[in-house]
């Protein structure tokens, strides 16, 4: 029993550092995965840094395009990290500041 409860204690305290999400909220704006870099830009600003990660080749091995990782924050004592491959939104996630 006692096991059972530090495995979940473990699980939410991990859960609670750093989470993925499908959307986020820019004031009173909503962007998500599979937006424009163009339409977040306008909805939530221009971000606190943007990092260039490098580039990315498509399924079919034809094409190449830049993945870039934008950071939002802190609000509230959150990062939001949005990951950008070829100008489309592909994850947002969240982590607690230090």
């Amino acid at each position: 029993m006692i096991k059972q409860l530090l495995i979940g204690l473990t699980l939410a305290l991990g859960a609670s550092q750093a989470g993925a999400a499908d959307t986020l909220r820019c004031g009173s704006q909503l962007v998500s995965v599979g937006d424009r870099s163009s339409e977040v830009l306008q909805k939530c600003g221009e971000p606190v840094s943007r990092d260039l990660l490098g580039y990315k080749r498509s399924a079919n091995r034809r094409e190449e395009f830049q993945v870039e990782e934008w950071t939002y924050g802190p609000n509230g004592g959150m990062y939001q990290y949005l990951r950008f491959e070829g100008n489309r939104l592909k994850q947002i996630t969240s982590k607690r500041g230090n």
